[in-house]
């Protein structure tokens, strides 16, 4: 299997920046990590492992990149900060990675994909920009970053203003009307899964209510027990991505 290391400074970021390309041709797959993740965390899981015959085979090309997790949802600056730092961060996708994977790979088909928090970030990019993906593949997702359930609180502190309506999923597509989004979204391919027991399985229900509401077709697959680790992921991907 094919596997490059890319590093370079990105001036969006201002920082550099990391990631892993594993596999030569096929769909494109932007990998989102965990919060605690890195660009290579997709291989320390396993789970290029487990793709590893379709990466092989030429059907899927995977670049797992990186996060700004402590300087967005769970660093300490002020709210506005952290949600402008992840408005940059989402730039840095559009305007640099995905260039990157256009000029290495022409296949027209990207898919955005993650797990836990990574199944945030594909699922606000995806869902924002639909015309650029032909698929949205997310694993075990919290889709409302503001939402309190169990021990898990409000990660903007009751911040609220625009920025943090568009960047978060279930609030904007209520009133999304454009049309050519909609169509655009109405072509997306989405597959959500989430465990029985998962705290957030109501928020993933909410969200496919919402697309429903839409007329947007999509896939919820509800796994058992709590579903939120390696195993099960390493156990999904083979059958979703």
């Amino acid at each position: 299997m094919d596997r490059e290391y890319c590093r370079w400074h990105s001036p969006r970021l201002n920082r550099d920046m990391e990631l892993l390309v594993f596999g030569h041709a096929g769909a494109k797959v932007l990998v989102f990590p965990t919060r605690d993740g890195k660009f290579w965390e997709y291989e320390a899981l396993g789970i290029v492992g487990r793709l590893a015959p379709k990466i092989e085979a030429g059907q899927l090309q995977l670049y797992c990149i990186d996060n700004l997790a402590d300087e967005t949802f769970y660093g300490r600056q002020h709210p506005a900060d952290r949600i402008r730092r992840h408005a940059a961060f989402e730039d840095y996708v559009l305007h640099e990675v995905l260039p990157l994977m256009a000029a290495k790979n022409s296949h027209p088909a990207t898919i955005a994909h993650g797990c836990s928090l990574g199944a945030y970030y594909a699922a606000a990019l995806a869902l924002r920009h639909p015309h650029l993906f032909a698929k949205l593949v997310a694993f075990s997702g919290r889709y409302d970053l503001t939402l309190r359930v169990e021990s898990f609180d409000d990660l903007l502190g009751g911040y609220y203003d625009d920025a943090v309506y568009f960047h978060t999923p279930t609030h904007f597509l209520p009133g999304l009307g454009c049309d050519w989004q909609l169509e655009s979204l109405r072509r997306l391919d989405i597959v959500l899964t989430v465990g029985a027991e998962d705290p957030f399985i109501d928020n993933n229900r909410h969200l496919s209510r919402l697309l429903r509401d839409k007329g947007v077709q999509h896939s919820l697959y509800v796994w058992d027990g709590r579903a939120h680790r390696g195993k099960s992921w390493r156990d999904m991907a083979p059958l979703y991505v």
